[in-house]
């Protein structure tokens, strides 16, 4: 627990989910909190929870697809608390639209957040943490960084570059302070599906309450419980981390099944469901 004393982590979409988790999570720890959202009120709902268990936390309403506003974001949280030893890139969101159909609108939409916004955090953080040589870059990617899956191609392309541009930066990082992880949580009960753009799903048009009742079906983890994992990792310095059953079954099939996991997916998704 005392390795997170007196530490900071700044956290993007930390209004709700896991990064409202991994701030309470982190807090709980000893450390204190710069969070950012584009949701005001459900952000300050976050950082009062943070001040409640005795730690500071400062907040700041800011889209990660903004390069200006997340770099200034970087800046006023490393004045006010002094340094900054974790960036946690959380915040991302999903358009359920075959690759056929999708609009360009939605592609820049969902490229600007999850993986624009993970670039951004990242460089803006990264000079600070090289400098002081401590500390973390925590990029949230997705076990769909890891396969791929039918009407979330955009979805996938997004979180396989996360990885791809956390894996790199991993090996570029390496003998310096800095741990540099990716993170892969399965299905997690958050506002994710909700909050999604739902064009059209592969069997035909699809709902937003029909995926939303899918989803809750097949997401068995909770934000609290993936913020536990994910302060464990980066406790131990993992560069790898896998949040829940389904994400480690469905990493499995794919590594044993490269090339014809897509069926076995389906049934394994099938039987989530039930």
């Amino acid at each position: 627990m005392s390795r997170f004393n007196g530490k900071v982590a700044a956290i993007t979409g930390a209004a709700s989910g896991i990064g409202q988790a991994l701030a309470w999570e982190l807090a709980d720890r000893g450390a204190d909190v710069a969070l950012c959202d584009v949701n005001e009120a459900d952000l300050e709902t976050t950082a009062e929870g943070v001040r409640r268990r005795g730690r500071k936390a400062t907040t700041r309403v800011v889209d990660v697809s903004d390069r200006d506003a997340v770099e200034a974001w970087a800046e006023a949280s490393i004045a006010e608390h002094g340094h900054v030893d974790a960036v946690v890139n959380n915040a991302g969101v999903t358009v359920q639209d075959t690759i056929a159909d999708i609009s360009y609108e939605d592609l820049e939409w969902i490229v600007g957040i999850n993986f624009w916004g993970v670039m951004y955090g990242t460089k803006a953080f990264l000079p600070h943490l090289v400098e002081r040589d401590t500390g973390w870059v925590v990029n949230v990617s997705s076990i769909f960084g890891m396969i791929a899956f039918p009407s979330q191609g955009a979805y996938n392309a997004t979180k396989f570059a996360v990885r791809g541009f956390t894996e790199a930066l991993r090996w570029e990082m390496e003998g310096t302070g800095v741990s540099i992880c990716s993170v892969h949580p399965g299905g997690i009960r958050t506002n994710i599906v909700r909050n999604a753009r739902v064009r059209r799903d592969v069997d035909g048009e699809a709902s937003k309450d029909q995926m939303v009742a899918r989803f809750d079906r097949v997401a068995k983890t909770t934000p609290a419980q993936a913020a536990k994992v994910i302060a464990d990792g980066m406790a131990k310095h993992e560069p790898r981390i896998l949040i829940g059953n389904d994400a480690k079954l469905l990493d499995t099939v794919q590594r044993i099944l490269p090339k014809h996991y897509g069926t076995t997916l389906q049934r394994i998704v099938d039987l989530l469901e039930r």
